[in-house]
């Protein structure tokens, strides 16, 4: 029996998503839990699996389309079922129908015929699936003769009509050019119906300087994640009473705990080391693991340490639940598995939410020390530098030991500032007396 696939939820937040590609075409068959298709949301790029098998009898909605979530996506049934029940409501190219101004009664299809491709007397008004088209395709839907209620365009007009004459290309294509002086009409377009890509710019602007670097300015579209990104940190510092210390922990002991580790088959890093630390800290500290409410402040009575991944296009915060009940070894563990799916875009939603405090390092990158921004709705965020050998005084006299560079954002309307100090220092303290954690 064929069932309807609908734009699934991922996270409470999520509202929409972008369909980037189906794995599967119409009339394909599927397994269920084989990937259907691949989606885009604010925070990450996920593949969803097929809810359930058989034939992929319709895609409602192609890539590129941004849906919202519950609304149907797809059909999915038997080989040669028959959907004309199912799909009640939809154009015959799978569009939802859309209420055209001026249209007071219903029109039977059968009575629809085309109009001439010439005539450009239209009603200005397409579907999505027809303005996609167009632009792939370099027309402009306003001038096709719509096939639809009082000339509305559909898909079919859009592939039915005659391709302009004009160079067909990109916006960003066309900017690109612009910029860097490429004459269009000499460029041959490698996108979708000869369409000319920003790529195919860069490629004969480079051609034309013979290998030299162009000069210019690019336009980077904004993917969902980076929107998000953007957004939140921007609210962070216009919500919070974002204020910061600085500490150096001398990692000497944490440098002897970590080979100790090493030589037992434990694969430990120092951040997971100051993972463990900071969870504890919290747990000692309660107030530095709570957030900021309308109605008060909420003090979380569990410690789930947020850390800080770095992506292509932007950042995602995996989440270790339960940080404070775990070993140094688990920390390890739990912590290399999140970042490996987190690159791999295989965050499951609760594996990147409900995070109470969070841990950011750069240190990898040789940054000495950095501020960070708090993660909202969290109270901070400690920012840890790199390690690195430096000469410090020990007893009167000249050492080299290796120092770690921690600062700690957090929230002026949540704690203040001797109390925040107070559990820094102490992150320090454990860091300098791994001892301590048992």
């Amino acid at each position: 029996m064929a069932e309807i696939i609908i734009m699934p939820k991922q996270g409470l937040q999520m509202t929409e998503g972008v369909i980037t590609q189906w794995f599967i075409n119409e009339g394909e068959s599927v397994s269920e839990g084989a990937e259907l298709f691949e989606m885009e949301t604010d925070k990450l790029t996920i593949c969803i699996p097929a809810p359930v098998g058989g034939t992929l009898l319709k895609i409602i909605h192609g890539s590129g389309d941004t849906v919202p979530i519950t609304e149907p996506i797809a059909i999915v049934g038997d080989k040669g079922e028959d959907i004309s029940g199912l799909i009640e409501g939809f154009t015959e190219q799978g569009e939802l129908e859309i209420s055209v101004p001026q249209v007071a009664e219903e029109v039977n299809p059968e009575s629809i015929t085309t109009a001439p491709l010439t005539q450009k007397t239209t009603s200005g008004y397409a579907s999505p699936r027809a303005k996609t088209s167009a632009e792939q395709r370099g027309i402009d839907y306003r001038e096709v003769a719509g096939s639809g209620p009082d000339g509305f365009v559909i898909e079919r007009d859009i592939l039915e009509a005659k391709l302009p004459e004009q160079v067909k290309a990109t916006p960003l294509a066309k900017k690109l050019a612009e910029l860097d002086t490429v004459d269009l009409g000499a460029v041959s377009g490698t996108g979708s119906y000869g369409k000319i890509t920003a790529a195919d710019i860069r490629a004969a602007a480079l051609k034309r300087v013979k290998g030299a670097e162009v000069r210019g300015d690019t336009l980077i579209p904004l993917t969902g994640m980076r929107k998000t990104v953007a957004t939140r940190m921007k609210d962070s510092l216009n919500e919070m009473a974002q204020a910061n210390h600085r500490i150096t922990a001398d990692m000497t002991e944490a440098v002897r705990l970590r080979e100790s580790l090493k030589k037992a088959g434990h694969k430990v890093s120092y951040n997971d080391i100051v993972l463990r630390c900071t969870a504890k800290a919290l747990t000692e500290f309660p107030m530095m693991n709570s957030s900021w409410s309308g109605g008060g402040i909420i003090q979380k009575k569990y410690v789930n340490m947020g850390v800080a991944v770095a992506l292509d296009d932007g950042l995602i915060v995996p989440v270790i639940k339960d940080a404070d009940l775990l070993t140094l070894p688990e920390i390890a563990a739990c912590s290399a598995e999140l970042a490996a799916k987190a690159k791999e875009n295989k965050l499951a939603p609760d594996e990147y939410t409900g995070g109470t405090f969070t841990v950011s390092n750069l240190g990898m990158f040789d940054i000495d020390g950095f501020t960070a921004i708090i993660n909202p709705p969290e109270a901070g965020i400690i920012a840890v530098g790199k390690l690195a050998k430096q000469p410090v005084i020990v007893d009167n006299e000249i050492a080299i030991r290796p120092l770690m560079q921690l600062s700690l954002t957090y929230d002026h309307r949540v704690l203040d500032g001797a109390p925040a100090a107070q559990f820094l220092r102490r992150v320090k303290e454990l860091l300098e007396n791994p001892g301590l954690l048992i």
